[in-house]
C-alpha cells in the first residue's frame, strides 16, 4: 500500500515535468544552427513519440497504484480526464501528427488541418490536470500524516 501511496505523490509531478521539458525542446530544437525543418520535424517525430510511449507508461502505473490503493473521488476524476486525453492523443492525434511530419519530410504538403493546435490544447490541460492532481494528492497525503 506504501508503495502505491507513493506512485500516487511522485508520478504526476513527474508526468508533468516531462510534458514541460519536450514543450521546451520542442521550440528550442529550431533555433539550433544547421537544424532544417525537416530534420526537427524528424526529432520532433522521435521525441514525441518516446513521450507518449511514457506517458502511456507513467499512466499505468498510475492506474494500477489508484487501483491497490483507492485515492479520493476527486483525484479520480481528475485522473480519468487526463487518460481521456492520454487516450485521444495516442489514438488519433499523435498518429495524425506522425503522417503530417512524414508527408513533409518526403517532400509533400499535407492538407491544412488543426491537429497540432489541438496537441497543444490537450498538453496544456492535460499539464494542468497533472498538476491539480499532484496538487490534490500531496495535500491529501499531507493531512493523513497528520
Amino acid at each position: 500500500m506504501k508503495i502505491a501511496n507513493l506512485l500516487q505523490r511522485v508520478l504526476p509531478p513527474v508526468w508533468l515535468g516531462m510534458i514541460a521539458a519536450i514543450a521546451m525542446e520542442a521550440q528550442l530544437k529550431f533555433q539550433a544552427p544547421g537544424v532544417t525543418r525537416e530534420i526537427g520535424l524528424g526529432i520532433g517525430k522521435l521525441v514525441f513519440t518516446a513521450l507518449n510511449r511514457a506517458e502511456c507508461a507513467l499512466a499505468i502505473l498510475l492506474l494500477i497504484a489508484f487501483f491497490i490503493s483507492a485515492a479520493a473521488r476527486k483525484s479520480q476524476i481528475i485522473f480519468g480526464a487526463i487518460l481521456l486525453i492520454l487516450l485521444a492523443q495516442t489514438f488519433w492525434l499523435v498518429p495524425n501528427l506522425i503522417e503530417r511530419i512524414d508527408l513533409i519530410i518526403g517532400g509533400q504538403t499535407p492538407p491544412d488541418s488543426a491537429a497540432h493546435l489541438f496537441y497543444i490544447v490537450f498538453e496544456i490541460c492535460k499539464m494542468i490536470l497533472l498538476l491539480a492532481l499532484s496538487i490534490l494528492i500531496n495535500r491529501q497525503s499531507l493531512i493523513f500524516q497528520k
